[in-house]
């Protein structure tokens, strides 16, 4: 028998780490190739690793709810000597070296006397490395939440937490956060049920936070007369049911808008890093989903602008389904440069959407309701039933002013309006 180590993969070109959730398999038990091991959690997905190689497991490196960095050793696995993917015995088992900042030997504390690295307590996630960091500057837990990160999602990177070591040697306190008053305590009184925020809703919380902390936001309203688009799908849903296979929604004839208008206004699909301001080449757009457990979570069609209606339609249907499955991939959930919501199939009107960091607009998209409308006609006015929806833009107003966010909200609905109801499938 040979050993060979079952690796941390890399599940992400963003994803550098990701937590143990559950080992499926025990020391001693046979483990078969591409056969499921362990679950793991990362920032963007929970999934299964499967096996590299068939054997028996051996030893088990990393604990459940450690955090492991890509390329390393979580496990050994004894393995026939036949399958040609063995480490031979003789060889000693090669594990990455970790090469994050030393942890002091002696806690460090705050002038009260409190520890301050206990940073389980708080709800933004930390690497270990700027943890370690912030333990060996004595940096307390309310000290290390005020810094504004520029990673993705707002996180603090080792440039934030180094530069603000930095200004703090110096006097100056340039990149925190403006911090918010302490929070009031919930009252808890007889007969109320406590529940534990599950590990999905606490990092939308923190995303949440950090949004809203990072990104002055304004919203943008517009009420689009969408009868074209609403009667052109009536009429062909059944035939582009048998011709293609998949169910019809309004949400591919949406993105489809989002996306022509995002060529006409390029600078809505941008970023910011820092004093940069990043133009997308690629449009990728999120959709949120809406999950059996009531949280949220958004993949990502990439290059949307190179898709039919069709292919749109077959993209949003898989997404959404194996997002309520828990079935997608860690790529499929990053690396978006536009979000849509769609809260009209809460049967809600409009809202004011929350933006996906480092993104710097989302367009919420509302309930199609008939209302009296007056027509104007060569003839004069009148009154028909039409359908109509609003649509809600949110946007970072460091960089996207009204003029532009209320421009490219009114060009989606323009689109929508003068959808074609004579186009072909």
């Amino acid at each position: 028998m040979a050993q060979a180590e079952l690796i941390m993969p890399k599940m992400g070109e963003s994803i550098m780490e990701a937590t143990i959730l559950k080992w499926l398999k025990k020391p001693g038990d046979k483990i078969e190739q591409d056969e499921s091991v362990l679950e793991v959690a990362t920032d963007k997905v929970d999934t299964e690793v499967p096996s590299t190689y068939a054997g028996v497991l051996k030893e088990i490196l990393a604990k459940e709810g450690e955090v492991v960095k890509v390329g390393k050793a979580i496990a050994i696995i004894a393995t026939e000597a036949e399958t040609g993917n063995e480490v031979p015995a003789s060889e000693p088992i090669l594990t990455e070296t970790k090469t994050t900042v030393a942890e002091p030997s002696l806690p460090v504390t705050t002038s009260n006397g409190h520890a301050a690295h206990d940073y389980k307590s708080s709800t933004r996630f930390y690497s270990p490395l700027v943890k370690n960091i912030a333990k060996e500057e004595g940096i307390a837990v309310a000290e290390l939440e005020a810094i504004a990160g520029t990673g993705a999602e707002g996180r603090v990177t080792k440039k934030d937490i180094l530069g603000y070591v930095q200004n703090r040697k110096l006097g100056k306190s340039l990149t925190v956060a403006p911090v918010s008053a302490p929070l009031v305590p919930a009252s808890v009184s007889a007969g109320d049920e406590i529940i534990q925020m599950d590990r999905m809703r606490k990092m939308i919380a923190e995303r949440m936070v950090d949004s809203k902390r990072i990104s002055p936001h304004v919203t943008s309203f517009v009420e689009a007369d969408v009868t074209s688009m609403v009667y052109w799908r009536n009429k062909v849903k059944n035939e582009f049911q048998k011709q293609t296979g998949e169910v019809l929604t309004f949400t591919p004839i949406f993105i489809e808008a989002v996306v022509l208008a995002i060529k006409d206004f390029p600078m809505i699909n941008v970023q910011v890093d820092g004093d940069k301001i990043i133009k997308k080449r690629d449009i990728n757009i999120g959709m949120a989903v809406a999950l059996p457990s009531g949280n949220l979570i958004v993949p990502v069609i990439r290059n949307a602008n190179q898709y039919s209606i069709a292919g749109l339609a077959k993209a949003v249907n898989d997404l959404a389904k194996r997002a309520r499955e828990n079935k997608l991939k860690p790529d499929e959930l990053a690396g978006g440069t536009f979000t849509i919501s769609n809260v009209g199939s809460f049967g809600n009107v409009m809202g004011t959407p929350i933006i996906m960091q480092p993104q710097v607009a989302i367009l919420a998209l509302g309930a199609v309701q008939k209302k009296p409308s007056v027509i104007e006609t060569p003839y004069g006015d009148s009154i028909a039933i039409r359908h109509k929806m609003f649509l809600s833009h949110s946007y970072d107003h460091r960089v996207v002013d009204g003029a532009l966010g209320g421009s490219f909200v009114r060009r989606v609905a323009d689109y929508l309006e003068k959808f074609e109801i004579n186009r072909s499938i």
